[in-house]
């Protein structure tokens, strides 16, 4: 019974996650030129999407990382509470948010308010790192972990979440005055969430 309420809390959780990384694509509007135009004119606007290009890029990867932690966690949980399905909603709210900041960031990264654009965009990921660290809150304290998950497994992804939301925050504060730098400082926390691994090792156990 537990695993079947896992499983449809996850699948649901997958659909809204799907939703959101299409979305994305919507935010990248065909150039409106008339159809006798010049080839080169339809180029140029083209290639003056950039900003689009770019966001829609970086907005579709922090998505399909997010969701592969996401499905890290539910790995290592072995039923569900009120508390994590009310934690679980909050995240997937943020989820489908990101489009929204995307296409502030897509339409601002080439001017005079980028450093606003990115500050938005990057302080929408403290919001979602608050998300999951709810989650696993509610997974600790709620004893709904797996018994193979061990203490020290349980403090390397804390601190990995304590690290990911001090470097969200400072990455929105320098964003304010270098968008491309915030950006940077945003971006880089793909490799701690595309290395952290959910499954306990074998020294994890121990």
């Amino acid at each position: 019974m537990a695993e079947k309420e896992t499983g449809r809390v996850e699948a649901f959780s997958d659909g809204v996650f799907a939703i959101a990384i299409t979305l994305l694509i919507l935010e990248i509007k065909v150039p409106k030129l008339s159809h006798d135009s010049d080839p080169a004119a339809l180029a140029a606007e083209l290639l003056g999407l950039w900003p689009s290009y770019l966001a829609f890029l970086l907005s579709f990867f922090a998505i399909l990382i997010m969701w592969i932690n996401h499905h890290g966690l539910f790995s290592m949980v072995r039923r569900v509470n009120p508390g994590f399905l009310y934690a679980n909603g909050f995240l997937l709210l943020l989820i489908s948010f990101v489009p929204f900041p995307t296409s502030v960031l897509a339409e601002y990264l080439d001017g005079k308010a980028l450093n606003a654009a990115a500050a938005f965009y990057c302080g929408t990921f403290i919001f979602i790192s608050i998300g999951y660290s709810l989650i696993w809150q509610c997974m600790v304290k709620g004893d709904l972990l797996k018994p193979e998950v061990s203490a020290a497994h349980v403090r390397k992804i804390a601190r990995a979440y304590r690290l990911g939301m001090a470097v969200y925050v400072l990455s929105t504060l320098v964003a304010f005055t270098n968008g491309y730098l915030g950006l940077g400082m945003n971006l880089s926390l793909w490799l701690l969430w595309s290395v952290l691994g959910y499954r306990p090792t074998a020294e994890s156990r121990t």
